[in-house]
């Protein structure tokens, strides 16, 4: 039985009951903690001081004894100390006890690129100058901050006393014209609340809670789908996607390439990409709705043929809509499909916003990453 391994801030009352309530009915996987002392949050050298790498250390320690097979800094701190810090706090941990580590602030950055997040609404117990700084730091990592919903409380046991009700309209309120909302704090009790607004805001609602046990499953590989909350139930299968359309877009020389997927056991359709990556300078699609995607004539060429549809230019049969080169910027492209069970279960996109000559080790590097996918799929 994988055993993961959290440290715990010692005034903390939510993520331990949360997080074993995450895990109901889910046999294999256990969850040990060790505590550090944190009691108040502030942007003061004495505040900060709680979360210092020897503290981290110490407390890991104590997990190494309980042979966990993953070990999580399960606080938020480096949202305003930054996440080099937490870059370095999991070194320290993952050398006291001898396995991979990660925190929540990094757990949060890896859902925000799965998901491709790029403007966020921000749910904090903080001050406002702690949430400035989490603001400043997502920003260089390429989030924006666009909406800010916050408490202004700095005592770390009253944030798991705030009501859910409360939190839902927080939630509400921040989820205006975003890719996705986070509540970042471990100790407040949204991981449910987050769960069930989801389909009311329409965006993702990533709970720093869900988050660090989504990861922490991901790094033991054993990340899977739980249904309670998106990042939960499909943080694992798009991060995987991203990662091969990433690699797709490098090995190609591409603009942007996206997998979109009929999953609905991960409530994930093809209408709004399931991943993505883009070059620099290159407009997102992946949050944009705005085509039915089982209606274009190429994708129905797809469905037909089943083969790879490779297209140096937008003048030969199957013409794509005006709208893919209005809304998209596409001149040229390939698609691949992905056959699950005989069916088409979606297909992977490579644009160019130039006409180009598709060379033969492009064909073959999207048919690879597609066989990639369905394996993935099928696993």
């Amino acid at each position: 039985m994988p055993r993961i391994g959290m440290l715990t801030p010692s005034s903390n009352t939510v993520l331990e009951p949360v997080t074993y309530r995450l895990l109901s009915g889910v046999e294999d996987v256990s969850v040990h903690f060790s505590r550090l002392p944190v009691t108040a949050i502030s942007l003061s050298d004495k505040e900060n001081s709680q979360f210092s790498l020897e503290r981290m250390s110490a407390a890991a320690e104590l997990l190494r004894d309980a042979a966990v097979d993953v070990v999580v800094w399960n606080g938020t701190a480096g949202s305003w100390l930054g996440f080099d810090y937490d870059r370095q706090v999991s070194a320290a941990i993952s050398a006291a006890c001898g396995v991979p580590a990660t925190t929540s602030t990094l757990a949060l950055l890896d859902a925000f690129r799965a998901f491709g997040v790029t403007r966020l609404g921000l749910v904090t117990p903080y001050t406002g100058d702690v949430t400035a700084k989490i603001a400043e730091t997502y920003a260089a990592e390429g989030i924006e901050v666009v909406n800010d919903e916050r408490l202004d409380i700095t005592d770390n046991f009253s944030f798991g006393s705030v009501p859910e009700q409360r939190l839902a309209s927080m939630i509400e309120a921040a989820a205006a014209d975003v890719h996705a909302v986070s509540l970042v704090c471990t100790n407040l009790r949204g991981a449910f609340v987050a769960a069930d607004l989801e389909a009311k805001v329409g965006v993702p609602v990533l709970d720093s809670v869900s988050a660090t046990l989504w990861k922490a499953l991901d790094v033991l590989g054993a990340g899977v789908p739980i249904d309670r909350g998106s990042v939960l139930l499909s943080g694992s299968t798009r991060a995987a996607l991203k990662r091969i359309c990433a690699s797709l877009r490098e090995a190609t020389g591409a603009d942007r390439t996206t997998m979109r997927l009929d999953l609905p056991s991960q409530r994930l359709g093809v209408d709004l990409a399931a991943a993505e990556d883009t070059g620099p300078g290159v407009r997102a699609i992946q949050h944009d709705p705005g085509l039915d995607q089982r209606k274009l004539n190429t994708v129905q060429w797809l469905e037909e043929h089943r083969r790879t549809l490779v297209q140096p230019h937008f003048r030969a049969d199957p013409q794509p809509p005006q709208a893919l080169i209005e809304t998209y910027g596409v001149q040229a492209q390939m698609l691949a499909p992905v056959e699950v069970d005989g069916a088409m279960a979606g297909w992977l996109s490579v644009h160019s916003l130039t006409e180009r000559d598709w060379r033969p080790a492009d064909i073959e590097a999207i048919e690879t990453a597609s066989a990639e996918v369905r394996d993935l799929l099928t696993s």
